[in-house]
Order: structure tokens, then C-alpha cells, then sequence
């Protein structure tokens, strides 16, 4: 198997070599998404290992234009999400496996051996999550993710804005149509949630 890790922490990748070197499968990696972007058109691997937050072309955007060039595409997210709405999301771009980065080196294991052969797989915990979500659950687009995920990073709306290529408006016209969907009043309730989505993660 060939498999293209794309993080942009240096642990991680450690840690997926191990795996990748303890199944025999030979591997390459990156740090951004536009290299991931520019390795898989040059050379299909069998795996990509995909992190959410990557700098540059964000996880999600990539997995979209990945997915419109080769449909078929084994891709496993590994992220620091656990909150279902990540995985619901990357799983509908399609995405075929899902796994929160505080999982265990064996589920990890099983995962990439599962995708990697055009199998499903998504963390037990998450899978319970999506399992009992209301019909009328919230859907979050994939602006409204990024959104989050740049407020918890502590960026305010000029700085989203120049991060997503938007204007200043669009922006805020995003945040306020979130803040309907979550029922929260304040943008600083929009970063108290981001902060919380945070707080599992393995990285």
C-alpha cells in the first residue's frame, strides 16, 4: 500500500509512520494541503491520511477537490474533532473513514487497513453520536466549520475574512446566520463552542 500522510504536526506523522512502517506499506508526507493536492495528482496513493486543519487549503476544502478529481479516493480524516458535526460533514463530502486523533494506535490501525482497501470506518464513539442524532439535526456547511474553527483560534472577522478569501461582510452575515442555527446570541458563544469542539483533541 502506498499512503500520502498529510498533518502538519510533526508528531503525528511520526506516529503514523510507525503504523505505516509496522504494516509494510510505504508512505510519503506533507504539511499542507496544497502539497497534498499537488502529490495525489501526481501519483495516486492507495491511502491519503487527512487531517482537518491544515494551513493553506483547509481539510475539508481539499477532501471536495480531491473527491471531484478521483471520486473513488480512500481518504481517512484524522482530526482533532470529535464532535459529530465534523465527521457528518467530512463523511458527506465523502469521506470514507473518520477518526478523532485520541484514538487508540490499534483502532487507528484498523482504520487505515479498512479505507485503504475501499472500506468504511468511523471511530466507535462518533459512529454513536451520528447513530443517535435527532432526524432534525443542525447541518453546518463547511463555511460555517471554518468559521468555528478560526474563532477558536482567537481570529476576528477581518482576519477570517482574509483567511477564506471573503469579504469582511460575507463574514459576518455567516456568523450571524451560525448563531441562528446554534441558538446562541453572541459571537462570543460562537467561540466558546469552537473552544469546547477543541478540548478533545489529540494534538
Amino acid at each position: 500500500m502506498k499512503v500520502l500522510i498529510a498533518d502538519d504536526h510533526a508528531l503525528i506523522r511520526s506516529g503514523l509512520r510507525q503504523i505505516c512502517t509496522e504494516l509494510g506499506w510505504t508512505f510519503e508526507e506533507v504539511a499542507t494541503g496544497e502539497d497534498a493536492l499537488r502529490v495525489w495528482q501526481s501519483g495516486r496513493p492507495d491511502l491519503l491520511i487527512l487531517d482537518l486543519n491544515l494551513p493553506g487549503l483547509s481539510g475539508l476544502n481539499l477532501l471536495s477537490r480531491l473527491l471531484e478529481y478521483d471520486f473513488e479516493a480512500n481518504i481517512l480524516v484524522l482530526s482533532m474533532h470529535r464532535a459529530s458535526s465534523y465527521a457528518s460533514r467530512a463523511l458527506q463530502i465523502g469521506a470514507k473513514g473518520y477518526v478523532s486523533k485520541n484514538a487508540s494506535p490499534d483502532e487507528l490501525k484498523m482504520a487505515m487497513q479498512r479505507v485503504a482497501k475501499g472500506g468504511s470506518y468511523v471511530e466507535g464513539d462518533i459512529a454513536q453520536q451520528l447513530a443517535t442524532q435527532p432526524k432534525g439535526r443542525i447541518e453546518l456547511t463547511e463555511r460555517d466549520l471554518e468559521i468555528l474553527r478560526l474563532l477558536g483560534e482567537g481570529r476576528n472577522f477581518n482576519e477570517i475574512a482574509v483567511a477564506l478569501t471573503v469579504s469582511y461582510k460575507t463574514v459576518a452575515n455567516s456568523a450571524a446566520l451560525l448563531k441562528s442555527k446554534l441558538g446562541v446570541p453572541r459571537t462570543a458563544d460562537l467561540i466558546r463552542l469552537s473552544l469546547e469542539m477543541r478540548m478533545a483533541r489529540g494534538a
